[in-house]
Formats: C-alpha cells, structure tokens, sequence
C-alpha cells in the first residue's frame, strides 16, 4: 500500500465520520430541544464522565486510547456549544 492509497482510504472514513457525526448532531439538537423545553442545563458532568469512560473503554488498541478520547471531548465540547446556541434562540 503506497501514501496515495492510505489516503483514500482515509478519505472513505472521513466520508463515513462526517455522517455519522451529523447523525449524532441531529441527536444533540433533540436533546437540546428537549432542554429548552424542560429548562435543562447544557452540561451535564456525570454524563460526559460515562461518555468518556465508555470511549476508553471501546478502544481496542491501547495506544489510540488517549487520542480518541480527546476527539470524543472536542466532539462533547462542540455539542455542548451547539446546545447553548440553541437554548439562546
């Protein structure tokens, strides 16, 4: 396998990554919709703390261990921001 090959198949995930990531947005704005509803807050502590823990505990191979939970805290980061802009609203 040459660079140019790895790349497309990096390619391919990323296609994959982007839907499911707008998949779980959909989820997010639901949540966050139910928030607005009910006066819920953004950040829930205990949640993201077994989110994270779910994720660590997923990974298979121990060295992408802490990579993959950093993405995973962007990811919760942005959500949390996405939910804030829309209980602004």
């Amino acid at each position: 396998m040459n660079l140019d090959d790895i790349r497309s198949d990096i390619d391919t995930l990323d296609a994959q990554l982007v839907q499911l990531l707008e998949a779980r947005m959909a989820l997010v704005s639901q949540v966050a919709t139910f928030k607005k509803m009910t006066g819920g807050r953004v950040l829930d502590n205990s949640r993201e703390l077994v989110i994270l823990d779910r994720v660590a505990s997923q990974v298979e191979n121990p060295d992408y261990t802490e990579t993959v939970v950093n993405t995973f805290k962007d990811i919760l980061k942005n959500s949390r921001a996405y939910q804030e802009k829309v209980l602004k609203n």
